[in-house]
């Protein structure tokens, strides 16, 4: 422990205080030790002075180990770690101050507040080890490529049954969109890329993994490989039909972007639904709307270039012809067809041999033949043919035909029995 008589110092004091001395003692000149200290004669003359009547230790500021006048009251560090430890407690700091000051109205800086809870013990910072990848440089343009993929969390913290977030993310400027659903399918994955392009229209290509919905694990038939043709999957088709390039990673990592924005997503957005209790998918997709926009609003960055890449929606296009499941059919001779395992009889005469069944998001069938779409109507119980009264196979004139003794047949089978035995 330091004596009474030690004056502890930084390096920056003490080598103020060797540049001084060299003055006092006629070994340097005022200007010269402005020079090397980075300070004005006035700043120099007044050290010196201070030096002079108070000693070495007048080199220490006078501020040092006392409070600072824009300090905070220890009434509101008390407040805040509370608050803390009874609502906030597994929130991050930079979390939890945001909700401090939402919601309890406390304002104190984030790094402040950080301190706080390391000092108190309420937060532990912890640091992994991670693996080395080489780092991709982000698109140039807003639109010219999106990251997709789904988040299998439980969001609602046994509230409710695990769901899956189906989340956007611009590589160039890291804006999100995301919505919940109970599962990741192709349906999900249909209705949320129509409800991102119908508000910011549609980009230039999107990154997936290779998830059966984004990747088909179909074989090819002999005609595809003749054709040169590639099985897209159901969701694949309705990107190819909007002109969207299809990118798929080959690693998680790959699309670190949106793996990051999950990350983030399992932290804050968990925290956002338990704070209102909510409950329900659909109320949790309400939540989404206003959750997306701070989101964006805090961590989206400024595209290299201001050019916008999403293309409008083109006019008379019918997204809920695009963003169906789409299936062809052979159309038989009494003009029905079958479609999971329901049989549908088509209305109106057609000269198809084949028709497409689309069915759309909302679960309704459709059947085009080309561009035509048929009527048709649902077959509930195919018709079955009356039954008729068994026929015996010997009959005659309308009755059972009974061989006389003489009868060659019974001649034979009397020889084959008597043969037997």
């Amino acid at each position: 422990m330091a004596g009474k008589d030690i004056i502890i110092m930084s390096q920056r004091e003490l080598k103020r205080l060797h540049i001084v001395h060299k003055v006092l003692d006629k070994r340097l000149k005022q200007k010269d030790a402005g020079s090397i200290l980075g300070l004005c004669d006035r700043q120099v003359r007044r050290i010196i002075s201070d030096v002079k009547q108070h000693g070495d230790q007048a080199i220490i500021h006078d501020s040092r180990g006392k409070p600072s006048n824009r300090a905070l009251p220890k009434v509101i560090k008390k407040q805040a770690i509370r608050l803390y430890r009874e609502k906030y407690h597994d929130f991050g700091p930079t979390l939890a101050n945001e909700k401090l000051f939402e919601i309890d109205k406390i304002k104190i800086a984030d790094q402040t507040f950080r301190n706080w809870l390391m000092e108190d013990g309420a937060w532990i910072i912890k640091r992994k080890q991670r693996k080395h990848r080489q780092w991709r440089q982000r698109k140039h343009s807003f639109g010219e490529m999106v990251q997709l993929d789904g988040s299998h969390h439980d969001w609602m913290e046994g509230r409710a049954p695990h769901c899956v977030l189906m989340g956007y993310i611009d590589d160039a400027t890291g804006r999100i969109y995301a919505r919940f659903y109970d599962y990741e399918g192709t349906i999900p994955a249909m209705d949320s890329f129509k409800r991102y392009i119908t508000r910011y229209g549609i980009p230039c290509s999107i990154y997936l993994d290779r998830h059966s919905t984004y990747k088909s694990t179909a074989k090819l038939t002999l005609e595809d490989e003749l054709n040169n043709a590639k099985a897209l999957s159901q969701f694949e088709r309705a990107l190819h039909e909007l002109g969207v390039d299809v990118i798929h990673a080959n690693s998680p990592q790959a699309k670190g972007r949106i793996e990051r924005s999950f990350k983030t997503h399992q932290d804050r957005l968990v925290k956002e639904l338990r704070l209102v209790n909510i409950n329900t998918i659909k109320d949790a997709n309400t939540l989404l709307g206003s959750y997306v926009g701070r989101h964006n609003a805090k961590f989206a960055v400024k595209a290299l270039k201001p050019t916008n890449l999403h293309r409008p929606i083109p006019k008379g296009i019918n997204l809920d012809r695009v963003f169906s499941i789409k299936d062809k059919a052979v159309l038989r001779n009494d003009f029905t067809v079958q479609y999971n395992n329901k049989l549908y009889q088509i209305l109106e005469p057609t000269a198809a041999k084949e028709v497409t069944l689309e069915e759309r998001l909302n679960g309704k069938l459709c059947i085009y033949y080309k561009d035509t779409q048929l009527k048709y109507k649902l077959i509930d119980k195919k018709p079955q043919k009356p039954q008729q009264p068994p026929k015996s196979r010997h009959t005659f004139g309308g009755k059972r035909f009974v061989p006389p003794k003489d009868h060659p047949y019974r001649l034979f089978r009397k020889f084959s029995m008597k043969k037997a035995s």
